[in-house]
């Protein structure tokens, strides 16, 4: 039997496990990536495991998130970057650089290799032909020291493309239209791995902005075929050399087959609060609109912002909307500014914010009250764009920019005529403001500011866990519930202490009180419970207050680790309906005697009943929680 591209490159980099649907695989990691909102705690924990250098082919620290420096903090924590970079031998790349996923597919993505990175949207790099996954910081800090990364064994499931987009429609339209058919949670465990003779018309930032989105799915990560439009992105990179073919094979297998017809695509639009809220265009057209924020890891690249600056062309803005811009890398505005297309978006009105998340994350542009806001990013969760209020659309470059001529979500195939752009054939390539790691190792010291705080430590699994339920949720929670960014919050990643003062603040402003009055207990949740971001302090600033175990009927996969690796039982109903017998402030006792068998006694001390959790955790797993977490098992290995 032939094997597909996720096959041959999972194959190539097994270390431990055997490859089947059902099992639990390790596999070795060539790259990693952090971003600074996550960075630095990874490199705290990098530094427990008391490695004197990392152990990857390459690893990059970017600062991209963090860039609103409103006081020291964030300054500060980007001095520590830098030098833990230089002691331990990695790439940094500076402030005002790029955004970390649009910059690694220009400048160090290579087809066939692993990538794991401390941001959910790692899947990025997929669009050239990697296996590119999102993880921990933790889990991250472990694969630069050298460490496996396990994971599920996925199922494949086969995107067919066939035909050509049209005029104004785009590949954002393409992943929506994925989301549209399978929600947030269709993919979980998953591998979207693309394919088909619609794949050639697409190129390499179009597929990475459909594999960065594709993490809105649940999806493990998604990948294209690395081919002849992927060696002619690399040329123009200067870095023809580490392209090679990757097709699956004729004869290959898959756990399920989706076909997407391009010719018949239309545009797109994901309605609040969720980007599986997809609608079509013309459905919600006409509505006023206050905000259009184009950019981020999904919509930044020089195809879209060329797009972009040709629609706003002889145009001026509504005057009702205001309209920033995010570049996603220096590159992209270099091309820019030489081809005089910066020059459009400044007339018609755009205000250019430097290259980072930006808006995205909650960092600044924060819209008025009640607003409507389009934006071009992956996520439009409650509150995430700063205002609670607010409700967010996610489009397209096309729609955006069509909107923010006319004030009001206008279907841009209304617009008359074609759109033309040309993408030259060599980029600018100018890498100043990426450090390169030091060839030998130095004595360097590592600049920690007032605000980086030491890790926490957590004790060894206890047998019997007793508290109190905290807090009950439905579905769909995100780590944005549970743990908010914003430029408020995102300031306190290096200080959990801080941190934890804003646990599940936008759901109960009284959580990180109640749980240190009770010296902590439990969560339940519903379906998908922790889907979106990475950050791992939705798992470490709640078991700092206390939480001993989440009671969910179903994770979303980062998060799960996550728990895992900060010592907090992941639990599942083992009947649905058990959901409706826990009420919060029940008390708790929980029976982990048969834990290595799969599950969990609940005793209900409040209401006198009984139920039973499973879990579907691995032997390591559960050697991890039994160690208190991940730093003291990998510590114990040590010995």
């Amino acid at each position: 039997m032939g094997k597909t591209v996720t096959e041959k490159i999972l194959q190539e980099h097994l270390v431990d496990g055997n490859f089947d649907r059902e099992g639990i695989i390790g596999i070795k990691i060539d790259q990693t990536l952090t971003q600074d909102a996550t960075g630095t705690m990874a490199y705290l924990q990098f530094e427990e495991m008391g490695v004197s250098r990392v152990k990857t082919d390459l690893s990059v620290s970017y600062v991209d998130h963090n860039t609103l420096q409103t006081d020291f903090r964030n300054a500060d924590d980007h001095r520590y970057l830098k030098s833990i970079a230089a002691k331990y031998g990695l790439y940094f790349s500076r402030p005002g650089n790029g955004i970390c996923h649009q910059i690694h597919l220009e400048r160090f993505s290579a087809p066939g290799k692993t990538l794991l990175g401390s941001d959910s949207h790692t899947p990025t790099s997929g669009g050239i032909g990697m296996i590119a996954i999102g993880a921990g910081g933790l889990d991250v800090a472990a694969a630069m020291a050298g460490e496996p990364f396990y994971l599920k064994t996925p199922k494949i499931v086969k995107v067919e493309l066939i035909g050509k987009l049209r005029s104004f429609v785009s590949a954002k339209d393409i992943i929506l239209k994925i989301l549209r058919r399978i929600d947030v949670k269709g993919a979980v465990n998953k591998i979207l791995e693309y394919s088909g003779p619609g794949v050639k018309t697409l190129s390499v930032p179009e597929r990475g902005t459909i594999t960065n989105m594709g993490t809105e799915t649940g999806a493990t990560t998604s990948i294209f075929p690395s081919d002849e439009v992927t060696k002619k992105f690399l040329e123009a990179q200067g870095r023809a050399e580490v392209w090679r073919e990757l097709k699956s094979d004729s004869d290959a297998e898959y756990d399920q087959i989706i076909k997407i017809n391009l010719d018949e695509l239309v545009p797109l639009i994901a309605l609040p609060h969720s980007p599986g809220n997809v609608k079509f265009v013309s459905e919600v057209a006409g509505i006023k609109i206050d905000q259009v924020c184009i950019g981020s890891c999904t919509n930044s690249s020089l195809r879209d912002l060329k797009m972009v600056s040709q629609i706003l062309k002889g145009n001026t803005i509504d005057e009702s909307i205001d309209l920033t811009i995010s570049p996603g890398s220096r590159q992209v505005v270099d091309h820019l500014i030489k081809s005089g297309e910066m020059d459009y978006l400044v007339e018609a009105g755009a205000r250019i914010l430097e290259n980072t998340c930006g808006p995205c994350i909650g960092m600044g542009q924060a819209p008025p009250t009640d607003a409507i806001t389009i934006r071009t990013f992956n996520r439009n969760f409650l509150g995430r764009s700063g205002t609670q209020s607010a409700k967010i659309y996610l489009v397209s470059p096309e729609t955006a920019a069509v909107s923010a001529i006319h004030g009001e979500i206008t279907d841009p195939q209304k617009c008359e005529g074609k759109v033309e752009i040309n993408i030259p054939d060599t980029f600018i390539i100018n890498d100043n403001l990426i450090v390169p790691p030091l060839q030998e190792e130095h004595d360097i010291s590592i600049i920690r500011g007032p605000n980086i705080k030491s890790l926490p430590s957590f004790p060894p699994l206890e047998e019997t866990l007793v508290g109190t339920v905290l807090l009950k949720v439905g579905d769909n929670i995100t780590t944005d519930h549970i743990m908010p960014a914003g430029a408020k919050i995102l300031p306190l990643r290096s200080n959990i202490p801080a941190i934890s003062e804003y646990v599940f603040n936008a759901v109960d402003p009284r959580f990180s009180e109640r749980a240190r009055k009770k010296n902590g207990g439990f969560i339940v949740g519903g379906e998908n419970y922790g889907q979106g971001s990475s950050r791992e302090h939705a798992a470490i600033a709640p078991k700092y207050l206390g939480i001993k175990a989440v009671i969910a009927k179903s994770f979303a996969r980062i998060h799960l680790d996550n728990l895992v690796n900060f010592g907090i039982v992941p639990l599942t109903f083992k009947n649905q309906s058990d959901y409706e017998k826990i009420e919060q402030n029940d008390s708790l006792e929980i029976d982990l005697s048969s834990f290595n068998t799969g599950e969990a006694k609940i005793l209900n001390r409040t209401k006198k009943s009984e139920l039973i959790a499973v879990h579907s955790l691995d032997d390591r797993s559960i050697e991890i929680l039994v160690a208190g977490g991940k730093l003291p098992y990998i510590r114990n290995k040590q010995k």
